[in-house]
């Protein structure tokens, strides 16, 4: 082979290499995350740098990538299949073989060997390679490609401009790249995230408590005023060490003659026992707190913004009518998004949904429809417009007249296991109950 020949190979070889560069850069760049560039900048990384310019004008050196690849591509076409088949063509003459098919096959094969090493390794090779490594691909190749989107700015931007009007003409303006997710897509984002393990289970379930945490409302997780334990103001201080002592709890709403509409202010019983333990002299009505008041309508993270200003830990909830509905404590707010907060007086409490067989449950009344839907996968009646399992369990038995009869409803069993008063507590549930009915039919 003559120098000539050499020269043209040694600029195949480049010109492929040119073509996986703009192609691994054009996939790497689309691939790679901002906040992780963000997070390299804050770094000190200066690589990403450059990386952040890529990715903030995408549309630009999209555009660089797109004329890169295309002149490369027709430069491999204008002097590798020539080359090629200039190598190859002697060696058929040599073989004996007719010229008119020497050059047939010659061009052929180097029409074949041109279009495998571009689309493989100029192509397929890079691609692969910056899905899969997007970060350490987009790092190392933004420098030289912002470097071309400069030099070739003119001709780039006249590129674009003329793709651009050519849109318009058919009604088409051009979109930018949207780099905000929205809810959902942030939730299959994190559901992808757990499953290749990058977050553990606690992270993605704090995660999903804080998307639901956004759509309740004071009402969902108030302590309901039947359950409400209260002081009266005339208590005395010996009934009043009873009390604390049989609830352990640190705040208690302080009554005006035992009414419950009437809540006057909190008690705090830390500060009232450490007074006490100290021999100091105490009127009950010296350590009663103001009590702060919400609607039972208004949005938790309302409530956890009004509590946080005003520094308060506990809040009245009242109704539409301005009655008392229940009270609501800082740490029911957290519970929401971190899960239950035990102390050494919880050892008695049990979670809000307890398996007790293999498809049987004993449920909190106060656990909301919403949550029972999504972990059982039944869908309630909202023409009932009862948030809770125990609303939604009194409103059936009442249209039913019968208060232990089984409600089968969504292919399930459910029963009130235990009620106080006309308060239902505990529901139980039994899963595919129907289904069982029917195998058990089948075998009969």
């Amino acid at each position: 082979m003559d120098l000539f020949i050499w020269i043209n190979l040694v600029l195949i070889a480049l010109l492929i290499a040119m073509t996986a560069f703009f192609v691994g850069a054009e996939f790497a760049v689309v691939k790679v995350r901002m906040s992780r560039l963000d997070q390299l900048i804050a770094e000190g990384n200066k690589k990403a740098l450059a990386a952040k310019k890529l990715a903030t004008d995408l549309d630009y050196y999209l555009s660089a990538c797109q004329l890169g690849i295309t002149v490369t591509a027709l430069g491999l076409g204008t002097l590798g299949e020539p080359t090629v088949e200039k190598i190859l063509h002697p060696l058929f003459n040599d073989l004996g073989i007719p010229a008119a098919w020497a050059t047939f096959i010659s061009f052929a094969l180097a029409l074949s060997i041109m279009t495998f090493l571009h689309v493989v390794l100029g192509e397929l090779a890079p691609k692969t390679l910056a899905i899969q490594y997007a970060e350490r691909v987009t790092l190392l190749l933004a420098g030289p490609l912002v470097a071309f989107g400069k030099v070739l700015f003119p001709l780039i931007w006249a590129l674009n401009g003329s793709a651009r009007i050519f849109l318009r003409m058919f009604g088409v303006k051009p979109a930018g790249h949207e780099q905000a997710h929205s809810e959902e897509e942030l939730k299959i984002i994190m559901a992808q995230s757990f499953q290749s393990g990058e977050i553990n289970q606690t992270e993605l379930s704090y995660m999903q408590n804080i998307f639901a945490f956004d759509e309740r409302v004071a009402r969902d997780i108030m302590v309901p005023r039947t359950q409400m334990i209260v002081i009266d103001q005339s208590i005395d201080t010996s009934d009043l060490l009873k009390l604390i002592d049989e609830y352990h709890y640190t705040r208690y709403p302080v009554t005006r003659n035992g009414s419950k509409d009437d809540i006057i202010g909190a008690l705090n019983a830390k500060e009232l026992v450490t007074h006490i333990a100290l021999g100091r002299s105490i009127t009950i009505a010296d350590h009663i707190h103001d009590i702060h008041i919400i609607s039972e309508a208004t949005p938790l993270q309302d409530v956890l913004m009004q509590m946080q200003r005003k520094r308060v830990h506990i809040a009245l909830v009242i109704d539409e009518y301005g009655g008392t509905a229940g009270i609501i404590t800082m740490e029911d707010i957290l519970e929401e998004i971190v899960g239950d907060i035990r102390d050494e007086f919880d050892e008695d409490e049990q979670p809000d949904i307890v398996q007790s067989g293999e498809t049987e449950y004993m449920i909190n009344g106060r656990v909301l429809l919403s949550d029972l839907e999504e972990r059982f996968d039944v869908r309630f009646d909202p023409e009932r417009e009862v948030e809770t399992l125990g609303g939604w369990i009194q409103v059936e038995m009442m249209l039913s007249g019968k208060s232990d009869e089984l409600i089968r409803y969504g292919g399930h069993e459910w029963q009130a296991a235990e009620i106080d008063n006309l308060q239902i507590l505990k529901v139980r549930l039994k899963l595919n109950a129907h289904e069982e009915e029917e195998s058990g039919q089948e075998r009969e």
